[in-house]
């Protein structure tokens, strides 16, 4: 059976013809769309670079002058340190040097009494005693003055802050737990306490 050829639609244009001046092509099935790209993967999203939210990024000769100041600003406070801790402690020598000075100076009036004491010794003999006894009130007295206060009486109920017992003795005139007898008296009280009094104590019953 002969073949023939199909002939040509008049209604679509051969897309090989030119298209006549001021006619509109319709596109061809083919060409990509001009549309943005869809299904774009992971890879095609792009951060943004350091110039873009923060400006130009810092040099290197920067960030070396900013490492160079806080050195010299550290080395400054190390320094600035340094001479307050040694101010400081000549200024504490100093006041330790100070408080020897007034204290050995306290006691310079009952040193000059007690040399006046020894000398007329050999002239009066019984004056002596009261020489002496005057020259320990004179002590009694500085170290008062000091903040020592001395303490010997006796009486008085047992503390162990300000007492320590060297005996424990039976008296039936005194009450059980109070002091009978002052061996060597105390001087000072709470934390500026130099010692307390070795004393005995009333038996218990």
């Amino acid at each position: 059976m002969p073949i023939h050829p199909r002939e040509p639609d008049p209604a679509v244009p051969d897309p090989a013809d030119p298209a006549p001046e001021g006619a509109v092509r319709p596109p061809r099935g083919d060409l990509p769309s001009s549309g943005p790209p869809t299904g774009a993967g992971p890879d095609t999203d792009e951060e943004p670079g350091p110039d873009a939210a923060g400006g130009p990024a810092p040099s290197e000769d920067q960030h070396t002058a900013e490492l160079k100041e806080l050195e010299d600003r550290w080395r400054r406070a190390l320094a600035d340190l340094d001479n307050l801790r040694k101010r400081h402690t000549r200024e504490l020598e100093r006041e330790r040097t100070a408080e020897r000075s007034r204290t050995a100076a306290a006691f310079l009036p009952v040193l000059d009494n007690l040399e006046l004491a020894l000398t007329h010794a050999g002239s009066d003999p019984g004056a002596i005693v009261e020489g002496v006894r005057a020259v320990r009130d004179q002590a009694v007295n500085v170290l008062e003055l000091l903040g020592y206060p001395r303490h010997a009486e006796t009486g008085v109920a047992f503390d162990p802050a300000r007492h320590e017992v060297l005996g424990v003795v039976q008296d039936p005139d005194a009450p059980p737990g109070t002091v009978v007898e002052v061996l060597r008296p105390g001087y000072g009280d709470g934390e500026r306490q130099l010692r307390p009094a070795a004393v005995t104590v009333a038996k218990r019953e």
